[in-house]
């Protein structure tokens, strides 16, 4: 497959079109679609529709595909792997299982000793953390943050709040959940300014929730993103993360880090909490860890991992499939792609300061590795969000070639394979400055 944008049908074209009429028809609407596009293949951080038009991938499949679309090692792994079995069921082993186990259990910060459970995927494996932290707290309260998004099934989606749609007509959720204010400061919570606030937002907890709300003795856990995601591609204040596991450690909470999109390599750190030098008591990852074979790992400490056996498990999870696709991926990531991100991640959030030195409507641009965010406004003082001129953004560089997601209120996110190269970068930064200016301004 050619590596170069190529637009040759009005989009989308006549056979995406065709199948788009019978998705409508068949299919349950997953979600609100940002555009028309049918996949046939991909390679790289390019991907062709059916009709034979070529895009560069700014999306990643929601910062999935780490290596890449269809890396040649990870197809490789996997067609010797569909030579031997598919399946062999929670109640046996299998050599790739373990050895993915005790790799992401090393990989994991920190000196404590690490245990790993795998599952299907990020929502199973936030599932899997409030079970942990329950069944060794014996407590039920759970804190997250608002504008979290940490999946879909029921106990993962009680703990998020990045859309009410996920919760509408959905209760009674999970009880004894309580929601705080992530540190966004750049539309701070409590109309402060960041070095004048002492991390408010940490303060709340222990003034406000302790006090009034919650007793500490009744908190299990608390979950946090290390950069909010769905949320916005929020990057917290550096005192943040090293203070909320101060605060875990004195009151014996258990600290879940959420690194389903912030891990396996995307900040330009293999987790995302190694930027902070904090040691979560429980990680939670999926997305990339398996360069788009579903999988779900929660690695948590010895001393957290408190239930018997049975209290918890699963059919699928660990499947072969995704275990030796993981191996390869972690092999790929530590060999290159990490540090590939952190390198190309810098100079792609470098450049996109300047655009925003150049735009009114770039409010703000943030993130770590390839994870950057822009957030659109009407202006920079006032910093009205514009979610429509959001919206004609990423439409305008669809039509010419370039995938972008939304995310947050009003933002862009940046998210692509993490083989991206710097004159990869460069094509789609140009599509993105050629759409701001050809798009009127509201």
């Amino acid at each position: 497959m050619e590596k170069s944008i190529l637009i040759k049908t009005e989009l989308p074209g006549p056979r995406a079109r065709k199948l788009l009429d019978d998705n409508k028809r068949y299919r349950y609407p997953r979600g609100p679609f940002t555009f028309d596009f049918v996949a046939e293949r991909a390679e790289g951080a390019f991907i062709e529709d059916v009709d034979g038009n070529r895009f560069l991938d700014f999306m990643g499949g929601i910062a999935v595909l780490s290596t890449g679309s269809c890396h040649p090692r990870v197809v490789e792994a996997i067609e010797e792997q569909l030579k031997k079995f598919l399946h062999v069921g929670p109640t046996f082993f299998f050599d790739t299982e373990i050895r993915l186990a005790e790799k992401i259990s090393g990989l994991a910060p920190g000196e404590t000793p690490k245990r790993v459970f795998l599952g299907n995927s990020g929502t199973e494996s936030i599932e899997a953390a409030i079970k942990a932290a329950r069944h060794k707290t014996r407590r039920p309260g759970i804190i997250s943050f608002i504008g979290s998004f940490h999946g879909r099934t029921l106990g993962a989606m009680s703990i998020s709040t990045s859309k009410v749609t996920h919760r509408k007509f959905m209760g009674p959720l999970l009880p004894e959940v309580h929601f705080v204010h992530y540190p966004y400061c750049y539309r701070c919570p409590f109309h402060l300014e960041y070095g004048q606030c002492g991390i408010d937002c940490l303060t709340y907890i222990r003034e406000v929730l302790f006090q009034k709300i919650i007793a500490p003795e009744d908190v299990a856990a608390i979950v946090v993103e290390p950069i909010q995601g769905e949320g916005g591609y929020i990057v917290p204040p550096p005192e943040f993360l090293p203070a909320l596991r101060d605060l875990t450690r004195e009151f014996e909470i258990v600290l879940v880090a959420d690194e389903i999109q912030t891990g396996s390599g995307r900040t330009g750190k293999f987790f995302a909490v190694e930027h902070w030098e904090v040691e979560p008591d429980i990680i939670s990852l999926a997305k990339g860890i398996a360069s788009g074979f579903p999988i779900g790992v929660m690695v948590a400490a010895d001393d957290v991992l408190t239930w018997e056996p049975g209290a918890h498990g699963t059919t699928f999870g660990g499947n072969p499939l995704s275990c030796v696709a993981a191996l390869e991926t972690i092999d790929l990531l530590q060999n290159g792609l990490v540090d590939n991100a952190a390198q190309v991640g810098s100079w792609v959030l470098d450049q996109l300061k300047e655009l925003k030195s150049r735009f009114e409507v770039i409010g703000d641009v943030r993130g770590k590795g390839l994870m950057i965010g822009l957030e659109i406004v009407k202006d920079k003082k006032t910093k009205t969000v514009d979610p429509d001129l959001r919206n004609e953004l990423i439409k305008k560089a669809y039509q010419k070639g370039l995938l972008l997601l939304d995310c947050g209120t009003s933002s862009i996110r940046i998210c692509p394979p993490l083989v991206l190269t710097r004159e990869e970068a460069a094509i789609g930064l140009s599509i993105l400055k050629e759409s701001i200016e050809e798009t009127p301004v509201s």
